[in-house]
């Protein structure tokens, strides 16, 4: 099977390998917008994508086994395009990929933005909230359109966020004989939809009385809608530091509050995945706004009481605890859920649950700390410390009873699991 990039311009903007393929074609795939870009003497079967696209893919292709296959894709079929979803099906060895210069590519070469410098959000299939993410004083963005109402909503997100002084600018069909730009500003945006292929292209610039939001965990708690159930600014920088999250890893949050550990562990990688587990409803539709306003409403939430609401979620790479230390059994069903390998913190301030975490850390190892914290505040006309209640704090990683990388702790007879 072969994967043929194809940009604005068409037939006339292809190679000739790209053309030879299409010509020797038995049948012809794609979206009806690349279909009718082919010219007649591409004379193979035309089959347009249905809608949704990716659950078609399978079937579509197995329906044409043994013919002659190209499909056609917009720009580089392996950037956000359907060259994942045919290697994913049916493996690497099996493609031959034409790419074409992407819409990104493009935009760069257009507005002299290094390639290597600029970030990319897609909002094909994708809710447009996940852009919140990104933005950051400074940061040059290219945002992939779903349609050409892409570009409001866009705008309306970045004047949400606090970013409506930020420079945009549409480019529609980029390559193409129809190309144009439309510029201005995020809070002044009042161009109507325009072209449906089009990238928009963003000059962050946050407005002066915004709330500033960091690329490290330790978000202001002011970030957060939450009712007192919230994981503190410190504590929680120093749990993402122990969790320990890395590109493409699984976290369960278990007893969610707010979910501020989920929402920071998300917003480490696009490629983190979490899923957050809050027995109270309207606590549980708070973490879906939370996600939601701080980009990254692919948080998944789970209504229910653990243990009993963990079954069949997906293995995990490390397990928070929130709350709930205390319910029977979910200490240990956390940890047998985890693979060798993966990370379980609890965080704690009653004694009782402490005491069990004391317990636990006997038994398997790992390390106990707590965390303490003070604010200055007024004290009559002077200033004095107050103290937050201390945190008690099991971080602990699962491991093979003879796994030779594990040092002895030196608070732990034998000192390995």
């Amino acid at each position: 099977m072969s994967v043929v990039g194809i940009g604005a311009d068409g037939w006339a903007g292809l190679p000739k390998t790209a053309r030879s393929v299409l010509l020797e074609a038995e049948v012809l795939i794609g979206g009806e917008r690349q279909l009718g870009l082919l010219p007649s003497r591409c004379a193979g079967r035309r089959v347009a994508w249905p809608s949704p696209l990716r659950p078609a893919v399978r079937g579509l292709l197995g329906a044409h086994a043994g013919s002659r296959v190209a499909v056609l894709a917009s720009g580089d079929p392996m950037f956000y395009g359907i060259g994942r979803a045919l290697t994913e099906e049916l493996g690497a060895g099996a493609l031959h990929v034409v790419p074409h210069p992407s819409s990104v590519s493009y935009a760069c070469a257009r507005l002299g933005w290094p390639l290597e410098d600029t970030g990319t959000v897609t909002l094909v299939g994708r809710p447009a909230a996940r852009l919140a993410a990104a933005l950051h004083d400074g940061r040059r963005l290219l945002v992939l359109s779903a349609d050409a109402a892409t570009p409001a909503a866009v705008a309306a997100l970045l004047v949400d966020r606090g970013f409506g002084p930020s420079r945009m600018r549409v480019l529609e069909q980029l390559g193409g004989i129809g190309e144009d730009c439309l510029d201005g500003t995020a809070e002044t945006w009042d161009h109507p939809p325009g072209d449906p292929l089009n990238v928009i292209a963003v000059d962050c610039l946050g407005a002066p009385d915004r709330l500033r939001l960091g690329a490290v965990p330790g978000l202001p708690d002011d970030a957060y809608e939450h009712d007192g159930q919230l994981t503190k600014r410190h504590v929680r920088a120093a749990t993402l530091g122990v969790l320990a999250p890395a590109p493409g890893e699984l976290l369960w949050d278990v007893g969610g509050g707010s979910g501020s550990v989920a929402v920071e562990w998300l917003r480490t990688h696009p490629s983190c995945r979490a899923v957050t587990v809050e027995r109270d409803p309207a606590r549980a539709r708070r973490i879906e706004r939370n996600a939601d306003r701080l980009g990254v409403p692919a948080l998944r939430v789970v209504t229910g009481r653990a243990p009993g609401a963990l079954a069949g979620l997906p293995v995990p790479d490390a397990v928070f605890i929130g709350g709930g230390l205390t319910v029977p059994g979910l200490l240990d069903a956390c940890w047998d859920a985890l693979p060798v390998g993966g990370r379980l913190v609890a965080n704690t301030v009653t004694l009782e649950s402490e005491a069990l975490l004391a317990d636990h850390r006997r038994r398997l190892g790992g390390d106990l700390v707590r965390l303490s914290v003070a604010h200055a505040v007024p004290v009559g006309g002077f200033t004095g410390w107050r103290q937050a209640m201390p945190v008690t704090q099991w971080s602990v990683r699962k491991q093979t009873p003879a796994d030779p990388d594990r040092p002895a702790h030196p608070n732990h007879p034998g000192g390995r699991t």
